[in-house]
Order: C-alpha cells, then sequence, then structure tokens
C-alpha cells in the first residue's frame, strides 16, 4: 500500500484520537483500549512499510499519548498525592527523558566553562563569586574551617532563607523557558559556572576535600534539583518551538502542564536540601568522613534512582498492566 493511500485511509481515526488525547472527547477506558490497539497496528505497519517516514514519529508520539491516558483513566486505588509522586510523574520524566540527558550535557558543559575560566584568569572567583566573599572563604581555609560560612546564623532562619532562595532561583529556571528555553539556558549557564568556580577555587586554596565535604551534603539534592528544573524549562521551551501535529497553543498548554508537574516533584528535594543545609553542613567538617560519604551518596543515589532509572520501571511496569488488561 502506498503511503499517501495508508494515510488517507486512516487520517479521520488519527485526528479522532488526537481529539481524544486533548480531552475534547471523552472515551471510557473500554474504547481507549481497543483505539491503543488499533493505533499499535498501524505503528507496526508504518514501522515494516515506512521505516523513515514522519508518519512514524507521529503514529509513535500518538501512541505514547494514547497510552498515558489509558492508564490515567484506570482507578486509582492509592493516595492521591503518592500516585502523583509514585506513577505520575515518572511517567513524564520518561516520555521527555530525553530533555534531562540535555540539561545535565548543558549543566556539565557550562561547569567546565566555569573550572577553565577560573585556570586561565586569576580574577575570575572574584568575578563570579564577588570579592568580599572569596576573601572570607580564603580566611576560614587558612584558619582551618573551610565551610565556616555555612556556620553563620540559626539554624531555622538559615534553612528557610535558603530553601525560599533555592524555590526562586528553581521557578525562574522553569519559568525562563517562556523565551523558548533561551532563558532557561541563560539561568543553568550562570549556576553552572558558579559551581564549576566555586569548586575550582576551593580546590586551588587545597581545601577541596574539606569544601566537599559540606557543599555536597545538601548540594547532591540541590544541584540536581536544580538540573531538572532547567529540564522543564527546555520542555516549556521546545512546546512552543516544536509543536509537532498540535497547534502551537495545544503544545504549550500541554508541555506547561507536564513539566509543571516535574517541577513540583523537586520541591521535596529542594526543600530537603535547605534543611540540610541549614542544620547539617555546619557540621560538616566535625562529623566522621564516613558519615559525611553516605549523606552525600545517599542523597545522589536518591534523587539519581528517582529521576534516571525509577521511570523506566514505571513505564515497564504500566504498558505490563495495559497489555495485560487489553489481551
Amino acid at each position: 500500500m502506498r503511503e499517501v493511500y495508508f494515510i488517507k485511509q486512516n487520517k479521520e481515526k488519527w485526528l479522532g484520537i488526537e481529539q481524544v488525547v486533548q480531552g475534547k472527547i471523552k472515551k471510557n477506558p473500554d474504547d481507549l483500549s481497543s483505539l491503543y490497539i488499533n493505533l499499535v497496528n498501524d505503528l507496526s505497519f508504518a514501522q515494516t512499510y515506512y521505516p523513515k517516514s514522519n508518519t512514524v514519529v507521529y503514529l509513535n508520539h500518538l501512541s505514547s499519548q494514547i497510552f498515558q491516558k489509558i492508564y490515567k483513566t484506570k482507578r486509582v486505588e492509592e493516595n492521591r498525592l503518592v500516585y502523583f509522586f509514585k506513577t505520575e510523574v515518572p511517567l513524564i520524566v520518561y516520555e521527555y527523558r530525553r530533555y534531562l540527558v540535555y540539561s545535565f550535557l548543558f549543566f556539565i558543559f557550562f561547569m567546565l566553562i566555569g573550572v577553565l575560566s577560573a585556570i586561565y584568569d586569576k580574577d575570575f572567583a572574584n568575578l563570579i563569586l564577588s570579592e568580599g566573599y572569596v576573601n572570607m572563604t580564603i580566611e576560614n581555609i587558612k584558619n582551618g574551617n573551610a565551610v565556616g560560612v555555612y556556620q553563620d546564623g540559626s539554624t531555622w532562619g538559615s534553612t528557610i532563607g535558603i530553601t525560599f532562595n533555592n524555590i526562586l532561583v528553581g521557578a525562574k529556571l522553569y519559568i525562563y523557558g517562556i523565551t523558548c528555553g533561551l532563558g532557561t539556558l541563560y539561568l543553568l549557564m550562570q549556576n553552572s559556572i558558579m559551581v564549576g568556580t566555586f569548586q575550582y577555587f576551593f580546590y586551588e586554596h587545597g581545601a577541596l576535600g574539606d569544601s566537599a565535604r559540606g557543599i555536597w551534603l545538601h548540594g547532591a539534592f540541590e544541584i540536581f534539583s536544580m538540573v531538572v528544573e532547567g529540564m522543564c524549562g527546555l520542555i516549556l521551551g521546545t512546546s512552543i518551538l516544536f509543536p509537532k501535529t498540535l497547534s502551537r497553543f495545544n503544545s504549550f498548554k500541554n508541555g506547561f502542564k507536564n513539566s509543571f508537574k516535574i517541577f513540583l516533584s523537586t520541591i521535596p528535594f529542594t526543600i530537603c536540601a535547605g534543611i540540610i543545609e541549614g542544620y547539617v553542613t555546619r557540621h560538616a567538617l566535625k562529623m566522621p568522613l564516613v558519615l559525611n560519604l553516605i549523606i552525600i551518596f545517599g542523597c545522589i543515589g536518591i534523587i539519581g534512582f528517582y529521576y534516571f532509572i525509577y521511570p523506566h520501571i514505571v513505564n515497564r511496569r504500566v504498558k505490563k498492566h495495559i497489555n495485560d488488561a487489553i489481551l
């Protein structure tokens, strides 16, 4: 069958499925399952006979959308908040997983720029971190207290201020995506360069180990959350730039809805980072090194598992659940 005829034959059905995905037409779970089976059959046919065609890309995207629609219409037996973090967010993260990779690559690239700039320009740290902060930290290092800056102020006061500031930075990283992602990239660049400069500054003054023991106690959650928030901004931006088969407005609505849910999922991690920074980081050099490492790698393991590994587990589980239901 020629591709033009294949498209003409199924066009109305596919447009109808788009209406269902957008919520303009309501279907019960059984009807959705039937649509899904039909669409998967069309996708398999297109993959066999038109493997390099845009039709395959279109049907693959549409099938993933109807796939999520099916699962969301199933009765949710568990608590809505538990379902949000346990199933809904991981499924969305899985769908947009490449944006998380992009955000991490941008973070690493910009951080290396910070390191290289600090290596070749001795005044770069003063420019990025401020001269006052640099001088204070050098004095702390000389006194054998590289993380002394985290010991100022009360624990609860520091926690509230730090948490509020981190949520604000994360919100900007996300919302600036409305500039087609350019604002998100600019803010991610600023923060990533600061991280690279910050770490090289301590290395240059022979205190990288002590600084890492303190900074990464809260930085594991804080910086990883920043990268995920950058991912959200990129999703928002590309939903405007590349609407695919949807209108630009509907694409933006879908992009905003999904990216906002991912952004909300970072807030508990940001709050935990603020609590650790306010209450734990100030004691970093007094606690046993083993305890430092347990907290740091424990935090990295938790947040890394949630955003990188768990979405694949949930996706496989849901696919199995749906396949069992429709067979």
